[in-house]
């Protein structure tokens, strides 16, 4: 039987922005969330959508990662449980308040780091292992993603590349929180809106998982000075448009 052309857009959406978010550690749930609240579904719903999707999809990139070594296990632990807890204050949060004030906030601080990467891209330093305030970092990152539907990978990634972290392991490892991240948000809108658009998860999950291996891939092949100058692009490409939405 043939599926539905709706579906297979939204398989083909979670495939591109899956590969994506392996190589460059963010922009599933960004993507996911913007379609969603196009379609006119609510913000929670539409972020509870987005997490239940990205189990499946965080779970087969942490996978991936680990295969190809992408991985520091010491920033792995320093990140998880602060992450885990920002996102399960940040998922309560959204169901109880409305979370859009924070957004042009966060856009404005992902901004300006979107330059400071950029411009790392485009001079030879060597790579850095700065594993200071980590613990609010996975907290904020946490928060932000749980609310806004999409937020641990740029907004973590980011300050730690800006910071100079190497890009390979960085991505990787905060790739593999990822999962937990989602993880724990998903159980908090489970417990408190369940889950609807099953088929819209179903097909998000499908694209991302199978595409999954090739972000690991190319995160191990590409450049540092190509990966941070893509990172760079894509956050301020995606800050300029949350502002310019804002603020329209």
């Amino acid at each position: 039987m043939d599926l539905p052309l709706e579906l297979v857009a939204y398989v083909a959406i979670g495939f591109a922005a899956q590969v994506v978010d392996g190589a460059l550690g963010m922009a599933y749930g960004v993507t996911a969330s913007t379609l969603l609240l196009g379609l006119g579904i609510p913000p929670a719903v539409s972020s509870a959508t987005v997490h239940a999707a990205e189990c499946f999809t965080t779970g087969a990139s942490a996978l991936s990662h680990r295969a190809f070594g992408n991985i520091d296990r010491h920033l792995f632990r320093r990140l998880l449980l602060p992450g885990m807890a920002g996102a399960g204050v940040g998922a309560y949060l959204l169901v109880q308040l409305p979370g859009e004030a924070l957004r042009p906030w966060v856009a404005g601080y992902l901004l300006l780091l979107g330059v400071v990467i950029l411009l790392k891209g485009f001079r030879q330093i060597a790579p850095q292992y700065v594993r200071t305030h980590l613990l609010p970092l996975g907290f904020f990152g946490g928060l932000v993603d749980a609310i806004g539907g999409g937020g641990w990978g740029p907004v973590v990634n980011s300050t730690l590349l800006a910071r100079g972290n190497d890009a390979r392991f960085t991505i990787g490892t905060v790739n593999a929180v990822e999962f937990f991240v989602t993880l724990t948000a998903s159980l908090v809108f489970l417990l408190t809106l369940g889950v609807s658009h099953w088929q819209v998860v179903a097909a998000l999950a499908v694209g991302g998982v199978l595409a999954a291996p090739l972000g690991g891939l190319l995160v191990r092949r590409l450049k540092p000075k190509w990966l941070l100058v893509a990172v760079g692009l894509l956050v301020i490409a995606l800050s300029a448009r949350t502002l310019a939405h804002h603020f329209s």
